[in-house]
């Protein structure tokens, strides 16, 4: 029984400064991909001296590392495979995330001290595979998002104590079965099995009859079709004892294509509600309603508690749109404060008198009106900002410290 053990709070990173902003942010743990055999080819991913880079800062803030390369490997994939764990085992990762038996087998043998945690794309539903990849030698198994919480609490009763449960807990849902989906190689020739999807699940469909072609049939939600395979997103922010009570030793944050803001929203949410449960249970359910505030505060789609609770319904899939809420603009993170100006990359537009906000990694939140805004190089003045990732340095009527990111509401 593991249950009063706080959990390690897992989060996505795409690039080197999204890890940055997870360990600031509140990770325990923060997984990457490389720039190949991960499942999110579009993902900037990480080279092999950015990967050493990011797992030294990860290491001196206390955050564990782990890397994915969990696609269905083909044998062409093989002798690559070779040789990036032979790179890989050198890099000071704390673990690796895989799910192809090949694969297994191989960075057990090349990576004989390196963790191996077993992908969700393993489909782990039932706990005598946990066992089976316990006696392999597996360290982890991420269990198939497919499970309810009793069946993740039978699973704990049924594993030893030193087999890890890893489970999500927030973000994106995938329409097939534990992610492993046919329909992106079938229409867009895209393997998602290997990484390169294309999100098929979130296009709109119509239904015909194959006899009567250009005859659509009366099912569409509305006149532009329905987008029938489109899954509202995970959140189980409300539900933190729930996931505890079960078992689960890590919750894993969806997410390595998202954006600096997406991360820093959700680990700062998740981090909170987790040490504010395990300070005290009240004080968490007092703030339930401040969780899910915040948690909104980032490009999302409508929220589900997906299978934890039982099989979704209807009410779980989003029918009239495939686009995301974008309740709040990623504007830039600070990367210095020198002078009293804080210089960023700008993410989106903004101009000389905006009300914007401050986010700060210990959940504060501070209004600040922009009274300067100087191009990075030139230090030129400007009234605003048009062209993106445009390096600038702003005064601000609150002044920042480094790696706040700064953000605006949209409009409604």
């Amino acid at each position: 029984m593991k249950r009063d053990k706080k959990p390690e709070l897992l989060i996505p990173a795409g690039n080197l400064d999204t890890l940055k902003t997870a360990v600031i942010y509140g990770a325990d743990a923060v997984y990457i991909g490389g720039e190949a055999f991960g499942l999110r080819a579009k993902a900037d991913n990480f080279s092999i001296p950015e990967m050493i880079e990011g797992i030294a800062f990860a290491h001196e803030h206390k955050t564990k590392v782990y890397v994915t390369a969990n696609i269905l490997a083909h044998n062409g994939d093989i002798r690559e495979a070779q040789a990036y764990f032979n790179e890989l085992k050198d890099t000071g990762a704390d673990a690796v995330i895989i799910s192809d038996p090949g694969l297994f087998d191989l960075a057990r043998r090349i990576m004989p001290d390196m963790d191996i945690h077993i992908s969700t794309q393993a489909n782990n539903t039932n706990y005598m595979t946990y066992l089976f990849w316990h006696r392999l030698g597996a360290k982890r198994v991420v269990s198939a998002r497919e499970l309810s919480l009793r069946e993740i609490a039978e699973i704990r009763e049924a594993i030893p104590d030193d087999m890890e449960i890893e489970s999500f807990v927030h973000g994106a849902m995938c329409i097939s079965y534990s992610g492993r989906c046919l329909l992106s190689s079938f229409m867009a020739g895209r393997d998602a099995n290997r990484g390169a999807c294309t999100h098929p699940c979130r296009w709109k469909y119509s239904l015909m009859e194959e006899t009567r072609p250009g005859e659509y049939f009366p099912v569409e939600e509305n006149e532009r079709g329905t987008y029938i395979f489109n899954s509202k997103d995970l959140c189980m922010i409300e539900h933190i004892p729930e996931l505890c009570d079960a078992g689960i030793d890590s919750f894993k944050i969806e997410g390595r294509m998202k954006t600096a803001l997406y991360v820093a929203t959700v680990a700062r949410t998740y981090r909170k509600a987790i040490d504010d449960y395990f300070t005290s249970p009240e004080l968490y359910k007092s703030k339930i309603e401040d969780y899910k505030s915040e948690i909104g505060k980032c490009t999302i789609r409508d929220f589900t508690t997906g299978f934890y609770f039982g099989k979704p319904g209807s009410e779980s899939q989003i029918y009239d749109r495939s686009t995301y809420l974008k309740n709040y603009t990623y504007l830039g993170t600070v990367s210095a404060v020198l002078g009293g100006y804080a210089d960023i990359e700008q993410k989106n537009k903004f101009s000389v008198g905006d009300r914007i906000e401050i986010m700060k990694p210990d959940f504060r939140n501070l209004e600040t009106e922009v009274l300067e805004i100087r191009d990075g190089e030139t230090l030129e003045s400007m009234e605003s900002c048009p062209h993106p990732k445009q390096k600038l340095k702003l005064r601000l009527s609150e002044m920042p410290e480094p790696y706040d990111i700064i953000r605006v509401k949209s409009e409604e």
